[in-house]
């Protein structure tokens, strides 16, 4: 089977729009949770979120952002950085071996809410006739293809927090089987809308707003009380190990091990067990023994019941070894992507092992005797001879992915 690497990556988040000043950021312990308007919505009570910075004009022709969803936009720009950071030229034999995953949650639900709003608030007769297409899922990914002229496997998977990294993983397995070449991959999401606002506040899984917008995510901390919506793309260039040396790539690292496991319990509520067992799957499929992993980025939204099970899934799987391991979770800075998460905290996993340097867990002030592990509380911590590092996604619906790493050597 092909060995396949990291050869480019690219991100829209709320820490900067581009991998040097996302992960700059990460390692500075910095927040990108910020207040909305007051004018955002009159009966929101929760009313922060961690924005992008982000105008399209900056990266693409109006005729062009107009007709997109803002999801899509995002991931058209961080595909995009991807692939020039990759320094990708394809022949038009290669771009029939070449293609895009691309993993979301609620996709174009701006432009299906616009819609609802123009229909049944403002009582129009008419939609932009654009709506469908830009709403659909598979917008993001189609138009990522026809761009740079992919003309692979061009999927998109939904499976909610886990939807990017599931994306990625079975790019993964399609360059390890042979059946591409190179795989564009990663997750997109825009739902930063007062409707979808609304229904995440009726679940009642919104951190509220603390003093200091900044400290309201606390991931494994005590006194944590939910996590914090966020926006934004991560996508990266997969390749075969073999074609990449050839053409003199730069390697970030090496995907060694993914697993995809599903709970079988409960929509909403995570499972120790499924947990576990997706960490020892992936585990598994690289060949590793536990102590092999050096660092863990966890899915640690910040809620009550998220981190006490993952905390014990981590202990369950790695022993004695579990307390000796760096555990963060980036959340706590860039908030909860949804379907985009993932590939986010991935390319975070990927430039700690190259770069040999975890980031915190900020926000993390109230030891929790429940959460016992070692979540690099506050600054950012070198850890030379990193090698191999495990990123955790665990989803609604029960869905969960692993994906673990390697330097490149």
């Amino acid at each position: 089977m092909n060995r396949v690497v990291i050869s480019g990556m690219g991100v829209v988040s709320p820490l900067g729009n581009s991998c040097q000043e996302f992960f700059d950021n990460l390692i500075a312990g910095k927040s990108g949770v910020r207040r909305y308007p007051d004018d955002f919505g009159p009966y929101l009570s929760i009313r922060i979120a961690a924005q992008c910075a982000f105008n399209p004009d900056d990266f693409m022709p109006r005729t062009i952002s107009r007709k997109l969803d803002q999801f899509s936009q995002f991931a058209i720009v961080a595909a995009a950085q991807a692939i020039k950071n990759a320094g990708l030229e394809l022949t038009e034999e290669e771009k029939r071996r070449s293609g895009v995953y691309l993993g979301t949650s609620v996709g174009g639900i701006k432009s299906s809410v616009a819609g609802c709003k123009l229909l049944y608030a403002e009582g129009a007769n008419r939609l932009p006739p654009l709506t469908v297409p830009m709403a659909m899922n598979n917008a993001s990914a189609a138009h990522i293809s026809m761009q740079h002229g992919l003309k692979g496997a061009c999927l998109t998977y939904s499976t909610a927090c886990s939807s990017s990294a599931v994306a990625i993983g079975e790019a993964c397995r399609l360059i390890q089987l042979g059946c591409a070449d190179v795989m564009v991959a990663g997750g997109s999401e825009a739902g930063l809308d007062y409707a979808l606002l609304m229904a995440w506040e009726s679940l009642g899984t919104l951190a509220p707003e603390a003093g200091d917008p900044t400290a309201s995510c606390r991931p494994f901390s005590k006194d944590r009380n939910g996590f914090v919506l966020g926006e934004g793309a991560a996508m990266v260039v997969l390749e075969s190990r073999e074609r990449a040396l050839r053409r003199g790539a730069r390697i970030y690292g090496e995907v060694i091990g993914y697993s995809t496991t599903a709970d079988a319990m409960h929509i909403t509520k995570p499972s120790e067990a499924g947990m576990a067992a997706a960490m020892q799957a992936a585990l598994d499929h690289a060949g590793l023994a536990p102590e092999s992993i050096g660092y863990i980025n966890a899915h640690g939204t910040g809620t009550l019941a998220n981190d006490v099970a993952e905390t014990q899934a981590i202990k369950q799987v790695f022993g004695r070894k579990a307390h000796e391991i760096p555990v963060s979770s980036t959340k706590s800075m860039h908030g909860h992507l949804l379907g985009a998460t993932s590939a986010l905290e991935f390319i975070a996993t990927v430039l700690s092992v190259e770069r040999q340097i975890v980031p915190p867990t900020i926000n993390l002030t109230i030891p929790d005797p429940e959460c016992d592990l070692d979540y690099v509380p506050g600054q950012a911590r070198p850890v030379p001879g990193l090698n191999i590092a495990m990123s955790n996604s665990f989803a609604f619906g029960g869905t969960n992915a692993v994906l673990i790493v390697q330097a490149n050597r």
